[in-house]
């Protein structure tokens, strides 16, 4: 397992995890922010008109309303992004990190609102009556790209899973199993049937829930948020500050946390802000060609708003709870995960400078050291070597190595500072934590204590639950795209024994099969787009002529 997450690695290193893709997706949002002249701020309040059904006309094809159509597909991006997502980013990046992810969300407003409106002008309506639609649509329809159409498709289905159902019940479970100590293989397989029930009935039924679920889930969340913010009031200013500040230097070492470089930071905030609300990646389109309109831009101007709640909104108040909070600096008992840990050949005292720049410059991949291979001897669950343990990017503290419940005596085979993941032995300590775990600590620091930890399990379960019925339906959709209706009962099987088996599989294997799978549907879905540019601006002025139509008094974009 160690083994293929260094490959997967290695692949998300070339794309998804690569300068170029990060500068291709902001390039993209840019480009499109001022051809049409800022759109995210001139439109908004049209957007807001439209999710009410104020441009509806009787008959408009379709199977969903405009509000189901953004709440199925917020419930597809309100997820792990949100609060797993969020604390990876400054785990990895720093402060700085909740920047990038701000301003993807913000150039991504625009990207959302074009490839919504191109992929839902060219949708279809499909043996069984329903309508499918999304960027595949376009590259066949309008493009005569079918090639780029069936890549993009399959890139589809394995986002599915990469980013639908695997990342979602890994957090979910692992959530659970650290607040209530809930068997991770019993909510899998809970979920997994509720997932099954929910998914067998098609997208009316997946809407009908979502447009119920993600309302409440989202009132509930930010209401715990909100209470950690308040309770640490004294702390939310210097966290602005430390956002802002560092996005240019980086973050420097503090606390546990050995810091952050510019371009890590920029690389993983925009990589996670393209998680969260899923701009450009042609997930969204999907779900909104399921929407009754007449005219594609009002489609396109509902969509818009998605990045504004989710990353704007949502992540913006996960990113303050966990800086104000204190906890993504600071250490905390926990189990290790075989793939986190790295072994050193000696001995580092991060409170030594040179240490620190040494261990600072190793995990940033500016610098190489020694790793260990050979024995670790272990004596009564301690370990008797001189050598350093690094866990989730940080030097591990009060490690104890376990067989079952008791303290382990024996030997353990290390290469190149790799511990293998099939040993029956478990390593626990105080290190950094991330994902899931991080928000959860910081849930607990305010006036609800412990009790908070509960509302990050509870939200998380129903966002990322959420998010897994979505991603169901983009693969359902890319599934019968490429073999028609046959095609998706099959699909939704493995679906469901994905989602399932994701429960109780190591979460960093999965984080990393996310980000391959997030850059294979972005590239060909921002390469058409851009293709279609001129037809983007002509839809977009025929619309303000018809919406002046339909309301006189209203004072329209000059485009």
């Amino acid at each position: 397992m160690s083994k293929l997450n260094d490959i997967l690695a290695l692949i998300d290193g070339y794309i998804g995890g690569s300068s170029w893709f990060v500068y291709l997706l902001l390039g993209t949002g840019l480009f499109f922010t001022l051809y049409l002249k800022f759109p995210q701020f001139r439109y908004l309040k049209y957007a807001l008109r439209i999710v009410r059904g104020k441009f509806d006309r009787d008959g408009d094809a379709g199977d969903t309303s405009h509000f189901q159509a953004l709440t199925t597909a917020l419930s597809g991006t309100v997820g792990t992004g949100n609060i797993a997502g969020v604390a990876l980013a400054i785990h990895l990046g720093g402060p700085a990190a909740l920047f990038w992810m701000l301003m993807t969300a913000l150039l991504g407003m625009t990207t959302k609102f074009v490839e919504v409106t191109l992929s839902h002008k060219y949708r279809e309506k499909t043996a069984d009556g329903t309508m499918a639609g999304g960027p595949m649509y376009y590259m066949k329809n309008r493009l005569n790209m079918k090639w780029l159409a069936v890549i993009f498709a399959i890139a589809t289905v394995l986002s599915s899973f990469g980013t639908g159902s695997l990342p979602q019940i890994n957090s979910i479970s692992n959530s659970l199993f650290a607040t209530f100590g809930i068997n991770k293989i019993a909510t899998g397989a809970v979920l997994a049937l509720l997932l099954a029930f929910v998914i067998i009935g098609g997208i009316k039924r997946i809407a009908k829930v979502t447009s119920r679920l993600v309302p409440f889930m989202a009132f509930v969340y930010l209401a715990g948020a909100l209470a950690v913010i308040a309770y640490n009031y004294e702390n939310i200013i210097p966290s602005i500050i430390a956002i802002f500040s560092d996005v240019v230097s980086g973050t420097a070492a503090t606390g546990g946390f050995l810091g952050a470089g510019f371009a890590f930071a920029f690389n993983r905030g925009v990589n996670r802000g393209l998680f969260s609300n899923e701009a450009g990646q042609g997930s969204a389109p999907i779900a909104h060609a399921a929407a009754r309109a007449h005219e594609p831009v009002s489609e396109g101007l509902v969509a818009l708003l998605e990045p504004f709640i989710d990353t704007i909104i949502i992540c913006t108040i996960t990113g303050l709870v966990i800086l104000s909070s204190g906890v993504w600096n600071e250490k905390y008992e926990n189990q290790f995960q075989t793939t986190d840990l790295v072994v050193m050949d000696r001995l580092y005292d991060e409170t030594k400078p040179a240490d620190q720049q040494a261990l600072h410059d190793f995990l940033l991949g500016h610098a190489q050291l020694p790793e260990f291979t050979g024995q670790l001897n272990v004596v009564d669950g301690k370990l008797t070597n001189k050598l350093t343990i690094l866990h989730a990017r940080s030097v591990a503290e009060d490690v104890l190595i376990k067989e079952g419940d008791r303290p382990y005596t024996g030997t353990i085979s290390v290469t190149n500072g790799v511990v293998p993941v099939t040993i029956s032995q478990t390593f626990q300590g105080r290190s950094l934590v991330h994902s899931a775990p991080l928000t959860t600590i910081a849930f607990t620091k305010s006036w609800l204590g412990t009790y908070g930890q509960y509302i990050v399990a509870i939200g998380l379960l129903l966002f990322a639950f959420s998010t897994a019925i979505s991603w169901s339906y983009y693969g359902d959709r890319a599934m019968t795209f490429m073999f028609g209706p046959k095609g998706v009962i099959y699909f939704r099987i493995v679906y469901v024994l994905g989602f399932f088996l994701a429960s109780f599989t190591d979460t960093t294997i999965i984080w990393t099969l996310s980000g391959i799978t997030i850059a294979l549907m972005t590239i060909p879905n921002l390469f058409g787009i851009l293709l279609l540019r001129r037809e983007m601006k002509s839809e977009v002025k025929n619309f303000w002529v018809e919406y002046q139509e339909r309301f006189p008094d209203d004072k329209v974009p000059n485009d």
